[in-house]
């Protein structure tokens, strides 16, 4: 695995899991979370082309099919998250976190899928 990905995607996981979580804990949805929503999502795309780089382009297993729905839905969701802060939608506001949290753990299987994937070898 390239060193600098993996550090990539750490930082993408840190930024993805403060943004929702503290939305979560919050409980409203505010613009410094979507902020972060948006640096996970950079971070995690950023290191998910070096890894295709690095082993040569996507692998469709596991990894590689929940890791590109992941990044789709980390777009859904930055969208949702900028138009619900545009219209000032409070219902949806209150209730966004609903959905983040279900991004976060579908995003969380690639990112520990290789690890699994690797333990049971």
């Amino acid at each position: 695995m390239n060193p600098i990905a993996s550090v990539i995607m750490l930082v993408a996981l840190i930024f993805y899991s403060v943004g929702v979580w503290s939305e979560r804990i919050q409980g409203r949805l505010k613009l410094w979370h979507l902020i972060l929503f948006i640096f996970g999502l950079i971070c995690d795309t950023t290191g998910t082309t070096i890894m295709f780089d690095y082993v040569g382009g996507m692998v469709w297993n596991i990894h590689g099919i929940s890791g590109m729905l992941a990044i789709i839905l980390m777009i859904i969701h930055a969208i949702w998250a900028s138009v619900v802060l545009i219209r000032k939608d409070e219902n949806m506001i209150l209730k966004f976190h609903k959905f983040s949290i279900f991004v976060w753990i579908v995003w969380l299987i690639p990112y520990f899928s290789p690890m699994f994937i690797q333990i049971l070898k």
